[in-house]
């Protein structure tokens, strides 16, 4: 049987300072953590909490010279010693000390064990005692100056400390990272975060970007245009609330109450329309965000810029030379200070608005006009005039259509009635506001045959036509190009082709913001507006215009309007359920547009796409982010910035590919591949990315939407 010796602690003794010297046995070395005089400073505040451990000094004989060395606490010696240099504690002071003359235990080794067995508090123990504090009703600067922190430090601990209880416990047992809590103080809804945690458990990212994007899926950035043109204060002011990060930059925060945001935003929008209805208009459609081609087939008036006054050309010649002695100064060098450039901002600001006024409209043309109003990207009105719906253009009056009037006039315009002024028609959210009634249906001429006859004549036609087309080959084409040229340039047309081909590309702005700014948007834009100019008013008139234009005339025409029907965006198959559309179509889709992509010599780096923080960078892992730097720069670039912080590494990173000319992965167009060659995971012919490198399945897109299966 083992005989357990008991044990007998050291004896605490209080020696005065003046006895105590600093033992050159203590193992710490390198300074790090508490600066001795923030240790001092909370000694002179609330005491000293631990005793030191200190041996008798023995002098080369080994007697006891009476004073005692300190081979552990060196820190808490100093911060003593520099207390009494100050004043603040007298030399004779007793000190709680812990005695040790133990022979076989060198001091050494005493300050070794003092260090090594001392365990740091948990962050977690930080956090709840912290808002303790506060809530006992110790003021965040009390408890800040305390604990020798910043207020904003203590902010972050209080932050951490309103995380779920549930999460507490998880992120105690080691099953979550620090940063991942961080990421979950993003949001006070304790549901709403233990929601996401069990979501990240079926999840392969499960990143602190990914846990606050999902947190934040449901509100408004601060730096939304809507915010912008509302002004954040006018959204506080109506009780909407804004929740911060307080540890990742947030750019003003998350706005909780979209609602509130929207309908605010509604009402400045409808003031604006209701300001610009005053000039006459007949109609006015608001709209944060019009659909792409939102003004295709309406006529655009051409308005007259108007004279400036002599003040505004004084004005305007002053701000110009202003602005011209600036540069002159400040041209090369180096860093402008902040209040130049503002001056500089502030002069273009005043020659824009003097120099874009509003053009001058024909007041008959004015009142079968209309006006879009939405917001720019920067968060002013952006205010667009003068355009003509098909059915608001004035009857024609040569016979082509219904009879406009008796009168011999060419156009009737609408004469506003200075009692009765027109009332302008305002419509939210871009529908259409019409003020026609509806026409009364033409009598059908076939009505007196019996439907069923018409059927079967009509079928016999139908057929013949068919036969008679396929052997003339500029008849079809010119039958295709007119069905094609009427879908995309005149859509509100009542002309109908029995040509039965569309085009099905539909709207791409419900997938991806910004592309009314992008230069393939702008380029299209140019020409659809060209062609309309070559084109007749009159839909009725098309099919002559047509079959007089030369062949290449009719070529690059069919390609505009075949280039609308071109799809190749990939979308999760979750988003298919009816049936409609399979995962496995949209991969051979995504296949096929390779194979027009390489014909058509599509360049993505010309089309002006280049990463970002907003488009790419900032949504990805920072494996993708280095990944991407790495590819274009090397890896001795991408290890540069491999310590940092994910929002600092996605803009670094913008700075690095600036000018690269490097593609995220679903932009790039693969080298055709020969049936042979194909590997045995590729997907229609484009090789399946691996799981290692951090893209997965398509089912997978709902956590990370930039990931794709098949690139």
């Amino acid at each position: 049987m083992t005989k357990h010796v008991k044990i007998a602690l050291n004896v605490s003794r209080d020696i005065p300072f003046s006895q105590l010297v600093l033992s050159q046995a203590n193992v710490r070395r390198v300074k790090a953590g508490v600066s001795i005089d923030t240790l001092a400073a909370d000694i002179a505040r609330r005491g000293l909490l631990q005793s030191l451990s200190v041996r008798p000094q023995r002098d080369a004989e080994g007697n006891e010279t009476g004073l005692f060395e300190v081979p552990a606490g060196g820190r808490r010696f100093r911060a003593l010693q520099q207390l009494v240099r100050g004043r603040r504690m007298v030399k004779t002071q007793p000190v709680p000390c812990i005695v040790r003359d133990d022979a076989e235990i060198s001091a050494e080794e005493d300050s070794l064990a003092e260090n090594t067995h001392r365990e740091a508090l948990h962050p977690l123990d930080q956090f709840r005692a912290m808002q303790q504090l506060v809530q006992g009703g110790t003021d965040i600067e009390t408890v800040a100056a305390t604990f020798m922190v910043t207020p904003a430090v203590v902010k972050q601990r209080l932050k951490l400390a309103s995380v779920s209880p549930r999460l507490h416990e998880v992120y105690a047992e080691d099953g979550m990272s620090l940063e991942q809590l961080m990421a979950f103080s993003v949001s006070e809804d304790h549901a709403r975060q233990e929601q996401v945690w069990d979501l990240l458990q079926t999840s392969y990212n499960k990143q602190p970007y990914f846990i606050r994007s999902k947190l934040t899926e449901d509100s408004v950035r601060a730096s939304d245009k809507r915010v912008s043109f509302l002004g954040l204060d006018a959204y506080v002011a109506a009780g909407g609330y804004v929740l911060r990060d307080l540890f990742e930059t947030d750019d003003g925060g998350w706005l909780q109450d979209v609602a509130l945001l929207d309908r605010l935003v509604a009402e400045k929008l409808q003031t604006e329309a209701a300001r610009i209805g005053e000039e006459g208009w007949k109609w006015i459609a608001v709209a944060v965000d019009f659909s792409y081609g939102y003004d295709h087939d309406l006529r655009e008036l051409q308005g007259v810029q108007p004279d400036l006054t002599e003040d505004d050309e004084a004005k305007l010649a002053s701000l110009r030379a202003e602005a011209d002695a600036l540069e002159d100064e400040w041209a090369g060098g180096g860093d402008v200070p902040e209040e130049i450039e503002a001056r500089v901002t502030a002069i273009d600001e005043e020659i824009a608005g003097l120099v874009s006024r509003p053009l001058i409209y024909d007041p008959s043309e004015v009142a079968r006009a209309g006006v879009f109003i939405s917001i720019d990207g920067d968060g002013s009105p952006y205010i667009e005039r003068g355009f003509v719906r098909p059915e608001d253009e004035p009857a024609d009056a040569t016979g082509n259509g219904e009879e406009a009037s008796a009168t011999d006039g060419d156009d009737l315009p609408v004469e506003l009635d200075d009692d009765r002024p027109q009332r302008t028609v305002i419509s939210i959210g871009g529908a259409a506001a019409s003020m026609l009634e509806e026409e009364d249906e033409q009598e059908d001429l076939l009505k007196p045959l019996p439907d069923r006859l018409v059927t079967e004549l009509t079928t016999h036609r139908t057929l013949a036509l068919r036969d008679a087309v396929a052997a003339h080959p500029t008849v079809a084409f010119a039958a295709v190009l007119h069905a094609f040229v009427l879908e995309t340039l005149y859509r509100y047309t009542q002309v109908e082709s029995c040509m039965e081909v569309s085009i099905r590309g539909g709207s791409l702005s419900v997938h991806a913001p910004g592309l009314n700014d992008s230069i393939s948007a702008q380029a299209i834009e140019r020409r659809h507006d060209a062609w309309k100019e070559r084109l007749p008013d009159d839909a009725e008139q098309l099919w002559d215009a047509l079959i007089a234009f030369d062949g290449d005339d009719q070529a690059a025409l069919f390609a505009h309007c075949a280039s609308f029907g071109i799809n190749a965006v990939w979308e999760p198959g979750n988003r298919y359920n009816d049936g409609r559309v399979s995962p496995h179509k949209i991969e051979r889709r995504i296949a096929h547009s390779h194979i027009i992509a390489r014909a058509a010599d599509l360049d993505m780096v010309a089309a002006g796409w280049s990463a970002g923080v907003d488009n790419y960078l900032g949504r990805v892992t920072k494996a993708r982010i280095m990944a991407a730097v790495g590819e274009a720069k090397g890896s001795e670039v991408a290890n540069r910035i491999a310590t940092m912080k994910k929002g600092d590494m996605a803009k670094e990173a913008e700075r690095l590919l600036e000018g690269s000319g490097w593609l995220a992965e679903p932009l790039r167009t693969p080298a055709a591949v020969e049936p042979d060659d194909k590997a045995p995971d590729s997907i229609g012919g484009v090789p399946a990315i691996d799981s290692d490198a951090g893209i997965h399945d398509p089912s997978d897109l709902e956590e990370e939407p930039l990931a794709i299966a098949a690139e």
